[in-house]
């Protein structure tokens, strides 16, 4: 670096440690599917970030499932639970878009986070209330369009995918 250019570039650090931390900080909300199997729930999210507010990273995610998976859910509502999937769980899941969203967003998912959490009785129906309806209903409080097509409620995949169909914005990534 030539002697004429450190000042400059002295003065660009400078300006450049000013800037607020948090200009650059953001939650990103990725919507997974794990298609059949065993182990549930078959469709949560996954938010990750730092909010633009500033604060602790954000590394959480959520799905809605049966408390006790037992084919007592095939016969009527069960108890419903909100589940956390583990790294493995994810990494072997299927995710089929994300996006950045704003403070707000994350706040509007967090409120729909602790209603379904404080969902009374057997909350969990498998016709009428899974975790694809858990992530179509995350989906509409982000602002997106979805189709809650009885066809597609046991379909994870499918649903995800058709979200993305109604979405033309939306990448699958």
């Amino acid at each position: 670096m030539t002697v004429r250019f450190k000042p400059l570039f002295a003065f660009f650090l400078f300006v450049a440690a000013q800037l607020p931390a948090t200009a650059f900080a953001q939650i990103t909300v990725a919507f997974y599917s794990h298609e059949l199997g065993n182990s549930f729930p078959h469709a949560f999210i996954v938010l990750k970030g730092t909010p633009e507010a500033g604060g602790a990273p954000i590394d959480v995610n959520f799905g809605f499932t049966a408390k006790s998976v037992t084919p007592a859910i095939l016969m009527g509502p069960v108890t419903g639970v909100i589940k956390p999937a583990n790294p493995g769980y994810i990494r072997n899941s299927d995710r089929k878009f994300a996006f950045p969203i704003t403070d707000q967003q994350y706040a509007a998912l967090m409120a729909l986070v602790e209603k379904w959490k404080m969902l009374p009785g057997k909350s969990y129906d498998l016709n009428r209330r899974n975790c694809t309806h858990f992530v179509g209903e995350a989906a509409q409080a982000l602002g997106l369009k979805v189709n809650f097509d009885p066809k597609l409620m046991k379909r994870p995949r499918s649903f995800l995918e058709n979200v993305i169909r109604l979405n033309p914005g939306l990448l699958a990534h």
